[in-house]
């Protein structure tokens, strides 16, 4: 199988960054998530990053509980690899976040790789009226955040998750990340091919240029030759265009209303299925082709959907 024009979509459907009161269509409940997924999985991601929400209030859960309620659902209804965070919410404690993927064993499992400032707090600038009490607070608390993911809470989770056979998705958000990708391949903790997920955009991070999205290629190249899988995920607005980026660069793809609202200037997407549309369009208008979740697993060298614990 000729690998090589394939492109990876990733989907991340709700994550934790977002609060119900700035969409309609952001899902919250198990059965909205497990139809954003479903639809997106049609229009063509192979890989669908999920985090849980409480139904009620759409504040972020964590409990092996909360996803019980759709992972084998989402599993079974789209045949896409299953990618569950470890990153959760930037106010939850290593030990919290670890716990679903610790429990159900998926493919695929996402990994912060270092400590930043999180800062979520400008969004209230924009946005005024809440649903739920928590959601104001919430951005506001991170004008005085870190999110911590020190080394001490890597090794955590790589020695908590790597007996189940789980893969990762390191999630970079700035050059030294990648460098802290480098010291556990140096330490033997981590097994090529590493699967990087460049994030752009979040204040505290590195930015959405297109000199930055260009170094952070060029310095994953120096650092891991061909011992990488490259994607990239661009928050807010930047979300397109540096997926154009990416998929002209060689690499792949995130979208999702997890890492944008939006569907182009001042219109909300309805659903993250139109986002993967889009990026499709991205894909094969350069004479790529998108990959199936079969063939995303052959990338990224994954243990199989028979091999998870949901």
């Amino acid at each position: 199988m000729d690998l090589k024009d394939k492109v990876i979509i990733t989907c991340a459907l709700t994550g934790a960054i977002h609060t119900p009161s700035m969409s309609p269509h952001l899902p919250v409940t198990p059965e909205e998530i497990t139809r954003e997924a479903t639809l997106a999985a049609e229009a063509g991601a192979a890989i669908l990053h999920l985090h849980a929400r409480d139904p009620e209030t759409g504040k972020p859960d964590q409990s092996v509980a909360a996803f019980g309620r759709f992972l084998a659902d989402v599993k079974n209804g789209t045949g896409a690899v299953v990618n569950i965070t470890t990153g959760g919410s930037p106010f939850m404690k290593v030990e919290e976040r670890v716990q679903p993927a610790l429990a159900y064993a998926p493919e695929v499992a996402s990994l912060n790789m270092g400590s930043i400032n999180f800062g979520l707090f400008p969004l209230l600038q924009k946005y005024k009226d809440f649903k739920h009490d928590w959601e104001a607070g919430a951005l506001e608390a991170t004008r005085d955040l870190v999110f911590r993911n020190s080394f001490k809470d890597i090794e955590y989770i790589l020695a908590k998750c790597s007996e189940n056979g789980t893969r990762f998705e390191f999630e970079c958000y700035d050059i030294g990340h990648l460098y802290n990708l480098a010291h556990f391949a140096d330490r033997g903790l981590v097994k090529a091919p590493f699967f990087i997920q460049s994030v752009f955009g979040i204040l505290g991070g590195i930015g959405t240029h297109q000199e930055d999205v260009v170094h952070m290629r060029r310095t994953a190249d120096r650092l891991f030759g061909d011992n990488y899988v490259w994607s990239v995920l661009g928050a807010g607005a930047s979300q397109l265009r540096i997926a154009a980026m990416s998929a002209s660069m060689g690499g792949h793809i995130r979208v999702g209303l997890e890492d944008s609202l939006w569907a182009g200037r001042g219109r909300l997407a309805t659903s993250s299925a139109e986002q993967v549309r889009m990026a499709r369009s991205i894909v094969e208008g350069l004479g790529k082709t998108v990959a199936t979740p079969a063939e995303a697993r052959e990338i990224l060298r994954l243990k199989g959907a028979d091999k998870v614990a949901f």
